[in-house]
């Protein structure tokens, strides 16, 4: 059954393009999915929505997460459709099946004060704390991954227009605004702290390490710690939070849901509907300042 998973990955890496990680996770789902199978006495040809169910209803009894089983759903629905295609199938036997609800958790996120404290830590004006400054005020400003930020260039800035373009998830490109403390940080790095970075082999990410690398994702995590210690801020603090923290106070400001959709690059407005989450206190002050009998 190994063969016709592997026939697959390499559709998914040359005619859809996917990633190397989601790759991966199709991997293991379908691997896990075919040793259960073959436990089973099942080969493809043989398969059936009953013992797709029954595979399932096993992983969520193993404890499995619900976000966990529905990967597995995905691949296998997705593969089937592969296998049938390829093989001129007269049925589908993951075409009716239904993916498990994903479980939504509120997200975290930072308060105004707490974000200040946070940017403010960072210490005097030598190249790396210019980096460090620009850094947290375009991750606050503009929402973007952690991923994002690393891999953001030089020909993709616009300080004077006040726009940054991106490439994000699926190789998606758009443009994010650039809020005004974050031009002037980044003005600044630009300006003085980047060129004291820059190496001879120094390529044109914005964000460079001492060694004039870009920086990594686990080198913005360590620093982004290390800030909130330094400002005494007493919860979890990681850049994902910065941009949890971003959508949630421009919903909170009265921004559409469909503007911060399209500034997070999120595909589906589903995922951006996670950030509608508002405090009573909140919607108190909504229904006193805009409703006639408020």
């Amino acid at each position: 059954m190994s063969d016709e998973i592997e026939q697959f990955l390499i559709y998914l890496a040359t005619e859809r393009g996917l990633s190397t990680n989601y790759q991966l996770i199709v991997q293991r789902s379908l691997e896990t999915f075919s040793e259960w199978a073959s436990r089973q006495g099942l080969v493809w040809e043989t398969i059936g929505p009953g013992h797709i169910a029954d595979f399932l209803a096993f992983r969520k009894r193993s404890g499995l997460q619900a976000s966990s089983v529905r990967l597995d759903a995905v691949a296998i629905r997705i593969f089937f459709r592969f296998l049938v295609s390829r093989r001129g199938w007269p049925r589908n036997p993951a075409e009716t099946l239904s993916l498990p609800r994903p479980e939504r958790h509120l997200p975290e996120t930072l308060n105004p004060g707490d974000v200040r404290r946070l940017i403010e830590s960072v210490g005097p004006g030598d190249p790396q704390g210019l980096r460090d400054r620009a850094m947290l005020e375009l991750l606050y400003s503009s929402g973007l991954r952690v991923s994002e930020i690393c891999n953001a260039r030089l020909e993709n800035l616009d300080l004077d227009a006040g726009f940054i373009r991106i490439t994000g998830k699926g190789n998606k490109t758009r443009m994010v605004p650039i809020g005004v403390p974050a031009v002037s940080a980044m003005n600044d790095y630009l300006d003085s702290g980047r060129p004291a970075l820059v190496k001879p082999r120094t390529g044109a990410e914005i964000f460079l390490s001492i060694r004039g690398k870009k920086l990594t994702p686990q080198r913005i995590w360590q620093l982004i710690k290390q800030y909130a210690a330094r400002a005494g801020l007493d919860i979890n603090v990681y850049p994902h939070l910065m941009r949890h923290s971003f959508a949630t106070h421009l919903l909170g400001g009265g921004a559409d849901l469909r503007i911060i959709q399209e500034l997070l690059g999120h595909a589906d407005i589903s995922t951006t509907q996670i950030y509608t989450h508002v405090e009573k206190s909140g919607l108190g002050a909504v229904l006193k300042k805009f409703h006639p009998r408020g």
